[in-house]
């Protein structure tokens, strides 16, 4: 079949590779028990104090222990939140692929790195270390034949693969800059990010393959390089056997890479040089592209990989996030890898060929930490139980929820079905701006309790605090307000490419000393953390003020509703009002019976003063490509602003705005009438 060739392709490129060589590599620990650097910090809570009270005292050793140096690093930190200065490991000189490949092929070459688990069931590829990094070095040579030398921009427009992995890690030996960008966006999200990167070499595939259909990459490109002046060179991979059109600028990259030593010198990077860009969408303007460095990302990747979610060596980590994210980056990719783990590439959908395929690939591939996000849990809760409970799940340890806030109906279905009610259940919070997880309920005092829907505990070096309205800091608990972290970690990103004042007045102005994380959250009194929604998702309803999220978890518990979006909007004597979007299942009978119904939940687990003013169902939510739905758009659409949407680049399916701007007309239209 065309949709095996690459992985039996991958399989003799690599299988008749051998005699890389590798510099003697320190055996890197990382808060081991035997590791000297963190001996004096016995209990979690001595090492949170530490981390919160001398930074330097915490990450310095840590870093030195846990990573391969070419030079060691002379001033662990030099930050500051008021001019946006964030520095880590000051003179240290590394290479993240060395971390990532080297220092574990001269231990255990013959050891799994990846488990590509591919569109179709049962075809999965498996690929040692060893072979990885014989693959990323021919194809950094490739590179560098083509002109990309240390500093250079690459575009990575792949979907989950080995050989995208290999693409991120090749730029990382030369000392490129890699921008991946998702594998499904249209033409001019392409175009544009490849613009404003200024990238000079784009690599792709001809087609991809997810959930049984083709994927067009090559044309996408092709149309996409039209107005990319940048771009010198096309590297074409092959997905399947089909042939597409190759231009004056294409070069097909598996012959060039067979070309090529499968040794390649790896370059000394300081340590805030940069590793990557990643793109994400704002409210207004174009997206904005956020700026990581080498050794500060690498290490807070690894290190919250290994404590997050108890990662022990030779499990099999499964997140099943696409690398066009950042968690595709940290927990697919430079997390796991670091750590020398088996990483899995979900190359699939969460239904196809049916719904039972997240946990089939479970039970084939014996996975032992499972990571995905709470729109694809809420999708798969339409279904029967019966499609995880035929498959065995023993394998699993930790299951994972990443990219929005979790409700309590997908929370309890993932803990009591998918996990029997065994396994640890970590809703983590982070963003791509801070490179790793943040808040989690992992790691913890050993048996500390887990609390349903809430992040909970700050990671070490992670310091939040809670606004009020008028910039002062909320002390105590049972207290909500704006989220924000009152020193720097080394995972954060560093500026916005080509734009640090945009960074600045996005991330510094609003809370002067202080990151502002755009979101809300709520301390309770034993001080665990809630999140609470984007900050411009709290509502003032008669002067009580109301996280969305509280609304949407409460709607979210009817047996009839797998997922919700509430918006607030102006009201002419409330101040402002509840407008909830509502998605129902399919065997709904009377659907004026359940908007009831809803209307009746919220007041009876919040308050009357919080049920939505208007419900409107809709078929489906906007939402990005990893799951987060985008609720400034529909704000505007209730607001009469749909012609001045924003930034739409990252919707999963544009087509959805259509869908809800057309339910909202008949809504209104109907509202109209009956008055």
């Amino acid at each position: 079949m065309a949709a095996r060739c690459l992985g039996r392709g991958v399989g003799r490129l690599l299988g008749g590779l051998r005699g890389v060589g590798v510099r003697a590599l320190a055996a890197p620990r990382l808060w081991s028990s035997a590791s000297a650097s963190v001996a004096p910090p016995s209990s979690y809570q001595e090492r949170i104090a530490l981390a919160a009270r001398e930074p330097a005292a915490f990450w310095g050793p840590l870093a030195r222990d846990a990573l391969v140096w070419d030079t060691p690093y002379h001033t662990v930190s030099d930050c500051d939140f008021r001019s946006g200065r964030i520095s880590w490991f000051l003179g240290g000189q590394l290479n993240v692929s060395v971390n990532c490949l080297d220092q574990h092929v001269q231990k255990s070459p013959e050891s799994i790195a990846l488990i590509w688990e591919r569109d179709e069931p049962g075809t999965e590829v498996k690929i040692t270390y060893r072979e990885l990094l014989e693959t990323t070095c021919r194809l950094a040579n490739t590179l560098k034949r083509y002109g990309v030398r240390r500093g250079d921009r690459v575009a990575i427009y792949m979907p989950v693969s080995p050989l995208a992995v290999a693409a991120m890690l090749a730029c990382a030996r030369i000392g490129a800059i890699h921008n991946v960008i998702f594998a499904g966006f249209s033409v001019g999200s392409l175009a544009g990010r490849i613009n404003d990167a200024q990238c000079k070499v784009v690599i792709t595939f001809n087609q991809g393959l997810r959930g049984g259909r083709v994927v067009q990459l090559k044309k996408i490109v092709d149309e996409a390089i039209k107005v990319c002046p940048s771009v010198q060179h096309v590297l074409v991979a092959h997905r399947t056997d089909n042939k597409v059109h190759m231009g004056h600028l294409d070069v097909s990259l598996e012959q060039e890479m067979a070309k090529e030593e499968p040794v390649c010198a790896p370059e000394s990077m300081g340590s805030e040089d940069i590793l990557f860009l990643l793109y994400t969408s704002g409210s207004t303007g174009k997206p904005k592209g956020l700026v990581h460095t080498q050794a500060g990302y690498l290490l807070y990747a690894a290190l919250t990989h290994r404590l997050v979610f108890d990662y022990r060596p030779g499990d099999v980590f499964g997140c099943v996030a696409d690398i066009g994210w950042i968690t595709g980056h940290s927990y697919v990719v430079y997390g796991p890898l670091c750590n020398g783990a088996t990483s899995v590439l979900f190359e699939s959908t969460p239904v196809y060929p049916d719904a039972g395929r997240y946990w089939e690939t479970v039970q084939r591939l014996k996975i032992n930490q499972f990571y995905g996000a709470p729109t694809a849990y809420r999708l798969l809760l339409k279904f029967e139980d019966s499609w995880v409970k035929k498959y065995d799940r023993s394998s699993l340890r930790t299951l994972g929820s990443v990219g929005e806030p979790i409700n309590h109906e997908a929370w309890e279905w993932l803990h009591r079905v998918v996990g029997d009610s065994r396994c640890t259940l970590v809703d983590t919070w982070w963003q791509t701006e801070t490179g790793g997880i943040c808040i989690s309920p992992r790691p913890s005092e050993e048996g500390a309790e887990i609390l349903p829907c809430m992040a909970m505990r700050p990671l070490f070096g992670i310091v939040p605090v809670l606004m009020d309205e008028k910039g002062n800091v909320l002390e105590g608990g049972d207290v909500s307000g704006a989220l924000c972290l009152s020193q720097a970690w080394p995972g954060m990103a560093r500026t916005i490419y080509g734009d640090h004042q945009r960074f600045l007045d996005a991330y510094f102005e609003t809370y002067p000393g202080y990151y502002f994380t755009g979101d809300g959250a709520y301390r309770t009194e034993e001080g665990y953390y809630e999140i609470t929604g984007r900050i411009d998702d709290v509502i003032n309803i008669s002067g009580h003020r109301l996280g969305t999220a509280e609304i949407e978890d409460a709607m979210a518990d009817h047996p009839s509703v797998p997922e919700t979006a509430v918006i607030g909007y102006p009201h002419d004597i409330k101040g402002e009002a509840a407008f909830a979007f509502v998605v129902l299942k399919d065997d709904v009978g009377d659907v004026d019976v359940v908007v009831k119904e809803l209307r009746s939940v919220v007041a009876d687990k919040i308050a009357k003063y919080a049920v939505p003013d208007q419900v409107l169902v809709v078929k489906r939510l906007p939402k990005t490509r990893s799951g987060k739905v985008m609720r400034r758009l529909l704000r505007k659409i209730v607001m009469g602003r749909a012609q001045d949407l924003g930034d739409t680049t990252t919707l999963e399916d544009p087509g959805v705005i259509t869908e809800i701007l057309s339910a909202y007309q008949e809504y209104k239209d109907k509202r109209g009438g009956a008055k």
